[in-house]
């Protein structure tokens, strides 16, 4: 008998190995992913720290880690000493119409470039990924002219209507769409009677969905951060988010408490836009692994 039961502890023992093994494992994976949220987070909450409180704060040789009680106060002052909300609204609406019409046009031209065939597609393909070669800066001044000469300037169309598609946006939509949607799925659909804008309405859009959260959330926190442009083109009473904070620094002194709170105000917003667009993201990954 005791010869039959020697195998059973050393399975128990070599099972226990194996759990604690895993539970190593997992406990590092987790204890990572926790330092890392929480790396990520810091910046934001010592931005809503230093906003709390004033300029007093940066002077400490040992900074308090609790927020004080003048964030309303330094909100307040932010909204007296610029458009703060006419520029909110302003990113708000430049933001989310590039972001739609980017996603839209290049799904649509991904599309194309990836299951359709005709003269000069790889062509016309590389010419769009070239103008990826050439730096922003460089078309600042003609891009200006033009908007002069459509009395655009000053006007938020000047900001939305050069950035409607970009080619980043193309080029991803194009390599995602070649793996996620293949011939078959299209022919499939021809053969059921499915115009081609039918074929990209039911089949591409839902495949690639994913690539498209993950473009929309990419292109509105790019228009949403962009200053450059809007800084040239539109004027004082009419600005952008980015352009609104930067009035608040302006001067020898920078009051970054002031400073602070206006830019917490306006991360709440990108914050708001990954939560929606990250689930989605997430969402549309899972429902294709659980398809495959």
């Amino acid at each position: 008998m005791t010869t039959i039961g020697l195998p059973f502890p050393r399975r128990a023992r070599a099972g226990n190995g194996a759990g604690g093994r895993l539970g190593r494992a997992s406990f590092w994976i987790y204890g990572l992913l926790i330092a890392f949220v929480l790396g990520s987070a810091f910046p934001f909450y010592w931005s809503f720290l230093v906003a709390s409180r004033d300029n007093s704060m940066l002077t400490e040789r040992i900074p308090p880690l609790i927020p004080g009680g003048n964030f309303l106060a330094n909100a307040q002052r932010a909204f007296e000493l610029s458009p703060f909300w006419k520029a909110l609204g302003n990113s708000v609406l430049v933001s989310s119409t590039v972001a739609f019409s980017t996603v839209f046009f290049s799904t649509l031209a991904g599309f194309a470039f990836a299951k359709l065939r005709f003269r000069g597609r790889n062509v016309l393909f590389v010419f769009v990924v070239a103008t990826l070669a050439v730096p922003t800066q460089l078309g600042i001044i003609p891009l200006y002219m033009a908007m002069s000469e459509f009395g655009w300037a000053n006007q938020l169309q000047a900001v939305i209507v050069p950035n409607l598609v970009t080619a980043i946006g193309v080029f991803w939509m194009r390599q995602y769409t070649v793996q996620a949607v293949p011939y078959e799925l299209i022919e499939a659909a021809r053969v059921d009677g499915c115009s081609m804008i039918r074929v990209f309405w039911h089949v591409c859009l839902p495949a690639v969905r994913p690539a498209a959260a993950f473009l929309a959330m990419f292109t509105f926190m790019t228009s949403w951060n962009d200053f450059l442009w809007p800084l040239v083109v539109l004027n004082a009473d009419n600005p952008t988010i980015q352009v609104a904070l930067e009035k608040l620094q302006s001067g020898y002194f920078v009051d970054y408490s002031l400073v602070l709170a206006g830019t917490t105000l306006a991360t709440i917003p990108v914050l708001i836009v990954f939560i929606v667009l990250g689930r989605q993201f997430v969402a549309g990954i899972m429902q294709g692994a659980v398809k495959g």
